[in-house]
């Protein structure tokens, strides 16, 4: 599978539909990390600019988490508990979406790759947007 493609738009969500987004993606690659929180979130992450990101619902039902730094901003649904998108410590300017989050069978467009968190001082800029 190639990594660029033309951009294609997805739209998705958190489970209870409460939240959603659209996202445009031209890199169909997403980074498998095995850190604590992204292991058992389940999160595999697609790194996109703030201008590829638009919240269509749900603004008012987003709760934040942070830890360790405070620099990641891990939101997620007060209602259903998703977590679909975050502003990553990594990239704190742009939205880190969770690819297992779009409609559809988006997966099947998606080369997964891992990403060694466990180490991540070590790794961070292995890490493209």
């Amino acid at each position: 599978m190639t990594n660029k493609k033309e951009a294609k738009i997805f739209q998705g969500g958190c489970h209870c539909g409460a939240v959603r987004f659209q996202v445009s993606i031209d890199r169909f690659v997403a980074d498998d990390c095995n850190c604590s929180i992204c292991r058992k979130k389940g999160f595999l992450h697609l790194i996109v600019p703030p201008e590829n990101f638009t919240l269509i619902k749900g603004e008012d039902v987003l709760t934040t988490y942070t830890f360790n730094t405070h620099i990641a901003r891990h939101t997620f649904c007060s209602i259903c508990g998703i977590h679909a998108f975050y502003r990553p410590r990594s990239h704190p300017n742009a939205i880190d979406v969770n690819l297992r989050t779009l409609d559809g069978e988006a997966m099947a467009y998606f080369e997964i790759k891992p990403f060694d968190g466990k180490n991540w001082e070590d790794n961070v800029h292995k890490i493209r947007n």
